[in-house]
């Protein structure tokens, strides 16, 4: 059974966490408890970066997680459609910034970004059977 559940939340810090919770629920009520760690690291990292990267201060980002036959699907959406992710590498130890997208890119099967008429949608899939 397909299953889809789409939420708003505001460019504040408190909706990172808010996102990985639910997102972690929804795999575990959808009967994918396995995947529920990784929906949440995939979610929180999304999440993150379109708040530090593609947010505006009265516009809200989406979170959408589909689950497809095999694949629990994390879709986040910003305003901002100008700047697309690109991993970089952290400067130092104890840089803050630098890892999220090599999490991604670790734990996701596959990744991406795709264009909107406003904004961009960053995504990634997590199969079952990992």
């Amino acid at each position: 059974m397909d299953r889809q559940d789409i939420r708003n939340y505001p460019p504040r810090q408190d909706s990172v966490p808010k996102a990985r919770r639910h997102s972690a629920w929804l795999a575990v009520a959808w009967g994918r408890p396995e995947l529920a760690a990784d929906a949440a690291l995939l979610t929180s990292e999304l999440t993150t970066n379109a708040l530090l990267h593609g947010s505006v201060w009265d516009r809200y980002f989406r979170v959408e997680v589909k689950l497809t036959g095999a694949v629990l699907r994390i879709e986040v959406t910003d305003p901002k459609g100008e700047r697309h992710p690109e991993p970089r590498a952290a400067v130092t130890d104890y840089d803050q910034f630098g890892r999220g997208l090599h999490i991604v890119k670790a734990l996701a099967e596959t990744w991406g970004c795709t264009d909107r008429v406003i904004g961009k949608t960053v995504w990634a899939e997590l199969a079952h059977g990992r």
